[in-house]
Formats: C-alpha cells, sequence, structure tokens
C-alpha cells in the first residue's frame, strides 16, 4: 500500500516535467529571479519592454523555421536574407520611396530569396542544407558587392518608427509583430489542415506523398515563407539601427535555429509546437539580457547560446536513452 502511494506521488510529482514546454517555463522563471537578484534593473518596466529588441527579430524568423525544420528541412540563408533585403530597401530609399512602399518591398526581397532557396530544393532535389549554405554566401555577397565599405543611412524621417516605435510609449511595436505572428502561426500548425500536412510531411515524406500531399508543394511555399519572414525582420532590423551595412545580423543563424530547437523543435522533423518556440525566445531574451546588466563580454554570450543549442539537441535523446523500459 505505502508503496503504491509512493509510486502515485511519484507520478503526480513527475507529471510536470512531460512537457517540453513546462521546462521551458520553468527555465525562463528560473533566469528571471537570477537576473532579478543579479540586477537592481531587470525588473524595471521600460528596460523589460526595450530588452523585447534583443530577440523580436529572430523570434519572428523562428516562427517560420519552426515550420521549416519540422518539414524536415532547414534555411541557413536568413541571416543573409536579412542582409540583402536591407541593402535593397537602403537603395530604394536613397531613390526617395516611403517608409510603407519601403517595408513592401523588404518582405518582397525576402520572399523572393526564400522563393530561390525553394526552388532549386524541390526542382532539382538538393538537400536544403547545400542549397541554403549556398545561398547563405551568395545573398550577403550581393550585399558586399553593392555596399563595400559605405552604409545606406538615408532614410524616410519616419522610417524609424518600424524599429523604435512604441504603443504606449511601452511596447515597441515589432515586439507586437511579433506576439500577432506568434498567435497566427499557432493556429496554422496546430489547427488547420496545413499544418497536420507538415507534421506529417516531416514525420514521413514519402507517406505524405502517397497520401496525398502534394510535398514539393508544401516545401516551396514554406522556403517563400520563411524568407517572407526574414525580409520582415530584415526591415525591422534595419529601422531599429538606422543605417544598412553588408555584416548586418552576421551569425543570426546560430541563434535563430538554437531558438527553434530549444523550444522543442526535433531537428530531425516531424514534431515541436509553436509555445514552444516562443518561450524559448524569451528564454534567450532574457538570458542575453540579464548577461547584459552584467557586462559579460558578448564573445561569452556566443559560447552559452552554443552550448544552450548543443543541450536542446542532447536533451531528448539522453532523455529517450535513461528512460526505463517500458515507460510511457
Amino acid at each position: 500500500m505505502i508503496a503504491t502511494e509512493t509510486m502515485s506521488w511519484k507520478e503526480k510529482g513527475s507529471s510536470l516535467f512531460k512537457s517540453w514546454e513546462s521546462l521551458l517555463l520553468i527555465l525562463l522563471l528560473l533566469i528571471c529571479l537570477a537576473n532579478t537578484w543579479a540586477s537592481p534593473y531587470f525588473l524595471d518596466i521600460y528596460n523589460l519592454m526595450d530588452s523585447t529588441a534583443i530577440f523580436s527579430e529572430k523570434a519572428v524568423i523562428a516562427l517560420s523555421m519552426a515550420l521549416i525544420i519540422i518539414s524536415r528541412d532547414i534555411d541557413l540563408s536568413v541571416a543573409s536574407i536579412i542582409a540583402l533585403t536591407s541593402t535593397v530597401i537602403g537603395y530604394f530609399a536613397t531613390l526617395g520611396f516611403d517608409t510603407f512602399t519601403l517595408l513592401w518591398i523588404g518582405v518582397f526581397t525576402g520572399a523572393i530569396c526564400g522563393g530561390l532557396n525553394g526552388f532549386i530544393v524541390t526542382k532539382f532535389a538538393v538537400p536544403a542544407i547545400v542549397v541554403t549554405i549556398g545561398t547563405m554566401s551568395l545573398y550577403r555577397g550581393i550585399s558586399w558587392i553593392v555596399l563595400g565599405d559605405r552604409a545606406y543611412t538615408d532614410y524616410p524621417e519616419n522610417f524609424w518608427v518600424l524599429g523604435q516605435g512604441y504603443l504606449f510609449d511601452l511596447i515597441p511595436y515589432e515586439f507586437i509583430a511579433f506576439l500577432v505572428l506568434a498567435v497566427g502561426f499557432g493556429l496554422l500548425l496546430h489547427k488547420t489542415t496545413i499544418g497536420r500536412n507538415i507534421y506529417a510531411l516531416g514525420n514521413n515524406p514519402r507517406a505524405a506523398l502517397y497520401s496525398g500531399i502534394n510535398v514539393n508543394r508544401y516545401r516551396f511555399w514554406l522556403f517563400v515563407l520563411n524568407g517572407t519572414m526574414a525580409g520582415l525582420a530584415g526591415v525591422f532590423l534595419t529601422s531599429r539601427l538606422g543605417a544598412t551595412r553588408p555584416n548586418i545580423a552576421m551569425g543570426w543563424e546560430l541563434e535563430i535555429i538554437t531558438i527553434v530547437v530549444l523550444g522543442g523543435v526535433n531537428i530531425l522533423g516531424g514534431s515541436g509546437s509553436i509555445a514552444g518556440v516562443v518561450l524559448a525566445a524569451f528564454i534567450i531574451g532574457m538570458l542575453t539580457f540579464g548577461l547584459g546588466l552584467l557586462n559579460v563580454p558578448g564573445i561569452l554570450m556566443t559560447i552559452i547560446i552554443g552550448l544552450l543549442l548543443i543541450s536542446a539537441i542532447a536533451a531528448p535523446i539522453l532523455i529517450k536513452k535513461f528512460k526505463p523500459a517500458g515507460g510511457k
């Protein structure tokens, strides 16, 4: 009787840890508590709202990257798409185009870049990792050729609002955009036939094909969507910085993929949730913000993010390895 009650207590106590999202939420709370203890400036509401700039643009791309990875593909060119998008809108800004037009030019540029990725992947059956490594160099290389050591800084007077504007003088517009997009992506992935087909594609592409899913069409449009989000992030980032340089968003690929994988998306495809990705974005953001308040060097932050990526990939493997036989 005692043994039975003990097992029941253990099962109840461990039920919280059956969900990856629950673990992420606990980790986020621990990070916030640690930051509160380490710095008296962490809980300042204005500092917290400003800190969302650390991750909002990356998190926007992470939403669409999650769909890409769930479908068994990957896109390493997103940071370079940001660079090319910024270069394109910078050029058109010098021609006198207004803010609204620049926004759509940036989004369209990203969509074209994503479409090129998807076209090569699906038309020529080249692995996505190979294609996007190539276009990663291509897109940023174009920016280097156009700009060299110069920078575009001649933007419309109100262009700064996109990346530096606040609702009620408190909530950044780009953070609001991320939250709205997160809801949209969550509904798309978890509540629609499209989302179910993406999971089916990631679990078994051949079976998905035989069940009537147009696999290549889905893959193509997912790359277009990912490029579109990268283009939007490029507009936000350019507005926030107020300038375009060819090295903009350098190295963001690692951080975006870290957010996705830390969020519980299986790097091999077939599983994951938007809720997990959103929580992971907050974890990365709050961790980086807290370390910044403590004046931790940027190179150390990069090392920590790399360790998070390794841990996120290794954790499910270790859990499965040490899970008792027959356990659920």
